[in-house]
């Protein structure tokens, strides 16, 4: 299991993860969900290794994860942030190449098994055809999962992923998630994904992980732990959360306007 137990994190002087304890159940989807600002993006990176710990510990089956070596690291653990981008002349094949650097000799390149992962990666994603394509010249569906694809050819045991489907419509919203999901039900990943829609946690996580303010307020099973009261405590909403066609459905009410604030930090520290 990967686990963080009473992380602190700072961004200069101001706290974003307050003593935050949590844990990601092996072969599930857990989605991280809260306001802006309550620190679902900074636990990622401090996961990673990019926000330095000022307390606590993260650990994978029981060993402290930062004290691993780099390409050990990379070989268990794949990540893909908010926003990607990789030069003008790349295109996709090369794109997904790259995913296998950690397993690479000091002088060789891709093994046969490699090139099977790329190719394979590029089918699940659906853009086989396309691996001479510029990844710039590809659509904003598309691109995302060319994205998706390097983290499968990556082959790492767990996935974090900072809001995989910001900046798409909800048709790619969609067919993205579904991808996400089959990394779970299909290649057996432990997927954490940041998600900003409790409509779309709902449909595509087991788990769901809610947070406000750098803390921990909720965390289980979707089915159990979306509820009406949670929702109202983590997000200052009044919500009905009921059921429908076997999975949940949040219907904020509709006199909301007047209660918005403006969130307590700034949305890069979400």
């Amino acid at each position: 299991m990967l686990e963080a137990r009473n992380v602190v994190a700072s961004y200069g002087k101001t706290r974003v993860l307050n003593g935050l304890s949590v844990g990601f159940e092996p072969g599930r989807m857990t989605a991280l969900v809260g306001p802006n600002g309550c620190g679902k993006s900074t636990l990622l990176k401090a996961i990673m290794g990019f926000v330095p710990l000022r307390a606590g510990i993260v650990r994978l089956a029981g060993e402290d994860l930062h004290r691993i070596a780099r390409r050990g690291f990379a070989r268990r653990i794949a990540y893909l942030p908010q926003e990607s981008h990789c030069p003008d002349y790349m295109t996709l094949g090369e794109l997904v190449e790259l995913a296998g650097y950690a397993r690479y000799s000091l002088l060789g390149g891709p093994s046969a098994r490699d090139r099977e992962l790329f190719a394979h990666a590029l089918e699940t994603v659906g853009l086989a055809d396309m691996a001479d394509r510029q990844v710039n010249a590809l659509s904003g569906g598309q691109r995302q999962r060319a994205f998706i694809a390097m983290v499968l050819a990556q082959d790492a045991e767990i996935v974090l992923m900072d809001e995989p489907v910001n900046h798409l419509d909800m048709k790619y919203q969609y067919a993205v998630l579904d991808l996400v999901r089959d990394l779970t039900e299909t290649h057996g990943k432990t997927v954490v994904t940041v998600l900003h829609d409790l409509n779309l946690t709902t449909t595509f996580a087991d788990n769901v992980v809610m947070m406000r303010e750098g803390r921990l307020e909720a965390m289980g099973a979707v089915g159990e732990t979306v509820t009406a009261e949670t929702v109202s405590r983590v997000f200052d909403l009044d919500a009905d959360i009921f059921a429908r066609n076997g999975r949940l459905v949040c219907l904020p009410n509709r006199d909301i306007g007047a209660r918005i604030a403006p969130p307590t930090r700034t949305e890069a520290t979400a």
